[in-house]
């Protein structure tokens, strides 16, 4: 027996035959996940990395200051007496010896006095010269010998005192060295202790700079330390620390350490002259280290490993310092063993990624 079905009935039926079709061979089967997407020869697509082969390293820390290059022996000197400037024999720059004069005040009316005193003195001592013969004679008694003999040590003592003031009249230099700078002219009144020159030893040239407490504790006397100065355009000139002073600046926390400039006046450093030093705090030589980006952070860190077939193994590391764009690994990883140099958040275990530069190498 033949069925005959309406159009619009016949419509509906097709329609539901093609629905059934569609659900049985379109759709996934449950328990399946849909195939890799494939590339044009088919093998499985893989994402473009950069990779950083896991090498030795040496990780310093170094702390950058600047200072002002200083003598190491500056001494200024001062007019010793009021007076009148007769004469200045030295101008800034000139090398002077220990002793040599530098300039004379006047001091005539010290001099003058001195010439009084002298003279009282012999006057003195002709009188207990006087005495003594006459008490040998039994003509005159011990007090008045003894008397005399005071008088002149007085008369001594006034001589010593004027021959100090007139000696007060010659500023002259205390050290060898050189003239930094001049502070008086001839004719110019000065007063006692006025300062008159400046000195300093520029064969010693040391550098004073202020290091965080953190970082004194790295710091010993004979450390060598490299200094670069601007005015000779960036030339490096090798020092060492000569001492760190015992106490902090108490406004600034800072500890001065003081660095020696050997040969430093030779090459053209000069007082006043700013300098760079950079101190190594800390070395660590032949510590495996990564780029700091390649290391995921959480409860445990972790690094993506490249297998050689190109799929990604997360592995747990321990890491250690950081030194500017570099990570100590502590734990987890060898000495060549290849890793995922960038982030690695957006992947994941069993990925597979193609290397498209490698980076890495022991520095």
């Amino acid at each position: 027996m033949r069925i005959e079905l309406s159009p619009s009935r016949a419509v509906f039926a097709a329609l539901i035959v093609c629905a059934l079709l569609s659900a049985c061979g379109g759709a996934d089967t449950p328990g399946h996940a849909a195939p890799t997407a494939r590339s044009d020869d088919g093998e499985a697509r893989s994402a473009p990395v950069r990779a950083y082969t896991v090498a030795p390293r040496t990780l310093d820390r170094s702390v950058l200051v600047a200072g002002t290059v200083e003598p190491l022996r500056s001494i200024q000197l001062a007019a010793r007496t009021d007076g009148v400037v007769a004469e200045v024999a030295v101008e800034a720059g000139d090398r002077v010896r220990a002793g040599q004069r530098l300039a004379r005040i006047d001091v005539s009316e010290q001099q003058a006095e001195l010439a009084r005193a002298e003279a009282s003195l012999r006057e003195a001592r002709s009188n207990l010269e006087r005495l003594d013969a006459l008490r040998e004679r039994r003509f005159v008694d011990a007090a008045s010998a003894l008397s005399a003999r005071a008088a002149m040590e007085v008369a001594e003592s006034d001589v010593e005192l004027w021959r100090t003031r007139v000696a007060f009249g010659s500023i002259d230099a205390s050290i060898d060295g050189v003239v930094i700078a001049r502070l008086i002219e001839p004719g110019a009144a000065v007063g006692r202790l006025a300062p008159a020159f400046e000195l300093a030893d520029l064969d010693r040239l040391v550098l004073r700079v202020g290091v965080s407490e953190l970082d004194a504790a790295g710091i010993r006397p004979g450390m060598a330390v490299d200094v670069a100065n601007d005015a000779l355009d960036g030339e490096t000139v090798q020092a060492q620390v000569r001492r760190v002073f015992p106490a902090a600046d108490p406004s600034s926390r800072l500890v001065t350490v003081e660095l020696d400039l050997p040969q430093a006046h030779a090459r053209g450093v000069r007082p006043g002259f700013l300098a760079r030093a950079r101190f190594a705090i800390e070395s660590r030589e032949g510590v495996l280290a990564v780029p700091a980006a390649a290391v995921g952070l959480g409860e445990q860190s972790f690094v993506m490993v490249i297998g050689k077939d190109g799929e990604l193994e997360r592995r747990e590391v321990a890491t250690g310092v950081v030194r500017g764009e570099w990570r100590e690994i502590t734990d987890g990883l060898r000495a060549g063993e290849t890793i995922v140099a960038t982030s690695p958040l957006d992947l994941a275990a069993g990925d597979r990624v193609r290397i498209v530069e490698t980076v890495g190498g022991e520095a």
